[in-house]
């Protein structure tokens, strides 16, 4: 029976789809974290009467046909790269892009990969770093006598020394891409161009198509955990009544077996 492989694929489909809803809700305190939606599409049709034969007086055709759609399929889990509440955390080299923009840093293999991620430390050379110590592009330094850092919205940094000299150390640039829903996630906050997204084009916060930076604040997650919980419960009774189909087919075909016997 047709009836059940087209179930099951309702049943698939709804799996994912709570596993993409998991995701969200585990990642509801990530920050700079960009929630993802479960996209799906029909399969294909058998055609039962085509639309286009020629009807009983034969002088026109029919005017509706009998195609039947065999399931469905998922056809992308779409980033949704809407921006996040910003908190304020007080600490000087949080940095939250207000708008457009991705920051750059420089993976362990030498490659650029994207965050929207602005909690910025110091290593122990003073090298500007994400939180898992990879360094930010361009490469920043803190000088070890500097006593503040200042970060005004169009990335320009800056240390003032103990004495009260205060010099730009760095520039932080942006990155803005045509189709940032084609970025591949790599984990870690991280992400990576590719032919999807197109290539990288870097500007100083505050310039077009680019957002600006706050300094001391943090770019919060934007799951709505109200909305994933209304999601998650449509996922769960569509896959329940994707289940009762299973069940309504087995049972049918049970009463034509207990017919045969």
């Amino acid at each position: 029976m047709r009836v059940l492989s087209i179930a099951a694929t309702g049943m698939s489909a709804q799996q994912l789809n709570v596993e993409v809803i998991a995701n969200n809700i585990a990642n509801v305190n990530t920050t700079g974290f960009k929630r993802s939606r479960a996209e799906f599409t029909d399969l294909l049709y058998q055609i039962e009467r085509s639309s286009s034969v020629p009807s009983a007086a034969g002088d026109t055709v029919v005017p509706e046909g009998a195609e039947l759609g065999l399931g469905t399929r998922l056809s992308s889990i779409r980033n949704i790269n809407i921006q996040g509440p910003i908190s304020n955390t007080g600490n000087q080299l949080d940095i939250a892009i207000n708008g457009d923009g991705w920051l750059q840093v420089r993976t362990l293999n030498s490659e650029i990969a994207y965050t929207r991620a602005g909690s910025l430390n110091t290593d122990a050379n003073g090298q500007l770093v994400n939180g898992d110590g990879l360094p930010i592009e361009p490469a920043i330094t803190i000088p070890p006598e500097t006593v503040a850092v200042t970060i005004n919205k169009t990335g320009e940094v800056f240390a003032r020394s103990s004495t009260g000299t205060e010099t730009q150390v760095g520039q932080i640039t942006l990155a803005s891409f045509a189709n940032p829903a084609g970025l591949h996630a790599l984990g870690g906050n991280l992400f990576q161009a590719t032919e999807a997204s197109g290539t990288a084009t870097v500007a100083n916060p505050g310039t077009s198509p680019v957002g600006v930076l706050e300094q001391g604040y943090l770019e919060e997650s934007n799951v709505d955990p109200v909305q994933e919980i209304t999601e998650l419960i449509s996922a769960q009774r569509a896959y329940e009544l994707n289940s009762k189909v299973i069940q309504a087919a087995d049972d049918m075909a049970g009463i034509v077996s207990k017919g045969i016997r």
